[in-house]
């Protein structure tokens, strides 16, 4: 057994950018993509502990699609803190408002549950529209 973390620092560590288009996918197993190449899963040299993951621009966020009864039935919820700060949203609300964040929390529960998870975080990138300004870096040939 190689130890792969002797090897791997962050001066070594190149990330990529991927580009994933959300339309017409299913929210579950689509972010659970992302998050294992958040992670850097999907790389030979995997280590838990450290981010060697690589960046991930999602398009369409406004698109996405659940099954079953979802879309009315499942339930976002936030506490303030305070006596009756428990706000509730429903999965289709908050998609006319704010679809990208449906993106983020899905990925988020999926990361693990340390402090790497706010690192990894940072290098996911989500837009409801098709547009984005991170052209430059993705390889699109």
């Amino acid at each position: 057994m190689t130890n792969n973390s002797a090897t791997l620092s962050q001066e070594t560590i190149s990330p990529k950018w991927e580009l994933f288009d959300a339309k017409d996918e299913t929210l579950g197993r689509f972010c659970s993509k992302i998050a294992n190449i958040l992670q850097g899963k999907n790389k030979t040299d995997y280590v838990k502990h450290i981010n060697n993951g690589d960046f991930v621009v999602v398009i369409n966020a406004d698109k996405i699609k659940v099954t079953g009864k979802k879309m009315t039935d499942k339930k976002y919820y936030h506490y303030s803190g305070y006596h009756g700060g428990m706000k509730e949203q429903s999965f289709e609300e908050l998609l006319e408002i704010d679809s990208t964040k449906i993106i983020k929390l899905a990925v988020s529960g999926m990361l693990p549950k340390n402090s790497l998870r706010k690192k990894l975080l940072t290098r996911l990138k989500i837009y409801s529209g098709p547009d984005h300004p991170h052209s430059a870096q993705i390889n699109t040939k």
